[in-house]
Formats: C-alpha cells, sequence, structure tokens
C-alpha cells in the first residue's frame, strides 16, 4: 500500500505508525515477506549498521504525514538494526533503503510497477525487485531493477543448470532464486548456501543436535563445537 505526498502539513503533525485500512493478503505473499525480512535479518545479524524490516511506514519528507510509502522488504545501510514504530528518513541521516522487495499480486501491481516504481527512483533506492508468489500478475514473475542516473534499468536473470532462474542483487551480495514450485530463496554466492528462516534455522539446528548426539558427542562437546548454550542444546534435544 503507498500514499503519495500531498499538501504540506504543519511539522508537529503526528506520523502514524499504522492505519485502519484493511491489508489482505494470500498465504504465499504473506510467506513469502515473512521468509525474505527472517531470512535477511538473520544474514546482517552480526552488522551493527544494517536495519532490515517490512511493511512499515518509511516517511520521507518532514512535515508532511501523506508523503510515505510502505515497502514489503527493505534493507537500508548506514542505520542501526534498532526496532521502530516507522521509519524518518530525516531521523535516519536522510538514508532511504538501498534495495526494495514488493510482494506483487493483482491488486497491487499498477502501484507496485507505477507510483511506487516512480518514489523509488526519486529516494534514490538503488535496487528495486518485485515477485509474483502467484504467478498471475508479473511477467516474468521475478524482476530486479538498478538505478542508473537516475532511473530503474532491469537486472538480467541467470538460468541456472537445474531449471531455477537468479538474479543478482549487488547492493546485498546475494541472489534471488526461484525454486521448487516457484518459490523465492536468497542464497550466498560465495557458500552456495541458501538462507534460512528462522523456522529453518532451527530445524536445521536440532537436525545437527540429534545427528551429534547419535555420533556419541556429549551436550558440553555439542554446545562448543555448533557456539551453542548447553542450554540450548539440551533444549533442543529434549524438544
Amino acid at each position: 500500500m503507498m500514499k503519495s505526498s500531498g499538501g504540506n502539513l504543519p511539522l508537529g503533525r503526528d506520523y502514524p505508525a499504522t492505519n485502519s485500512e484493511p491489508r489482505a493478503q494470500s498465504d504465499r505473499a504473506r510467506n513469502s515477506i515473512h521468509y525474505s525480512i527472517e531470512a535477511l535479518k538473520s544474514h546482517f545479524q552480526h552488522r551493527q549498521d544494517v536495519y532490515v524490516s517490512g511493511q512499515l511506514f518509511v516517511y520521507y519528507a518532514q512535515g508532511n504525514p501523506n508523503a510515505l510509502v510502505v515497502p514489503d522488504v527493505f534493507v537500508v545501510f548506514g542505520v542501526p538494526p534498532r526496532d521502530r514504530l516507522c521509519y524518518k528518513l530525516w531521523e535516519e541521516n536522510n538514508c532511504a533503503p538501498d534495495f526494495v522487495l514488493e510482494i506483487t499480486s493483482q491488486m497491487t501491481v499498477g502501484k507496485d510497477s507505477g507510483v511506487k516504481r516512480g518514489i523509488y527512483a526519486l529516494l534514490g533506492i538503488r535496487e528495486y525487485f518485485q515477485y509474483d508468489p502467484l504467478d498471475d500478475s508479473l511477467r516474468p514473475r521475478l524482476k530486479g531493477m538498478r538505478l542508473i542516473q537516475g532511473d530503474y534499468q532491469p537486472i538480467q536473470p541467470i538460468s541456472l543448470p537445474e531449471g531455477s532462474l537468479s538474479l543478482t542483487s549487488e547492493v546485498l551480495g546475494l541472489e534471488l532464486r526461484l525454486v521448487r514450485g516457484g518459490e523465492l530463496r536468497f542464497y550466498n554466492p560465495k557458500s552456495g548456501a541458501k538462507l534460512l528462516s528462522y523456522r529453518e534455522c532451527n530445524r536445521a539446528r536440532r537436525h545437527a543436535i540429534s545427528r551429534l548426539f547419535k555420533l556419541g558427542l556429549t551436550a558440553e562437546q555439542i554446545a562448543e563445537a555448533l557456539e551453542f548454550s548447553l542450554e540450548e542444546v539440551q533444549r533442543s534435544r529434549s524438544s
């Protein structure tokens, strides 16, 4: 959802963090947003200058609460990863998002490809990606664009041997791929590893702990090897 700028309002006017308008989403769209935010937060968790969020009001003109945009997923470099009610550019050293991903649907494709694209270019957002989880509104269903001299130019997709589609984000240093069933996943090109959601991380953690117990390691040895607390290991074993 997006509201374009209107007339200037007094500087003291509130900047709401939510509104009363309903926002209906398909399960696939919601899952794509949650996965993307969780995977990117996990990937950048050791960086104190990277903020990952999504579906948050981004205000870009001080004094005008109507000048806002709500990206589904966005990443900002150069600001701390603290919790925010909303994101106001003038309170963040004028750091606009560097990367935006919109989960596009039949209801949003017009705004995502039109007005939002224009605002993102105006704000200097370096990369803009769109993904259509239902494959009914966007062709191809995964698109990427890079800002060059004030205008977005398409990022050329790469067809992988197994038949999946991959686009490179230079901003993130990651690849966005369409995998089984057309699902969107982020990959680290250096390691070839898929970025995991919190649930996927927990599942992989439990599997690793179970495997090491079967190999005869003690809880203390597993905690040291995996850099987990002893309580985490014991809790995973009993779950």
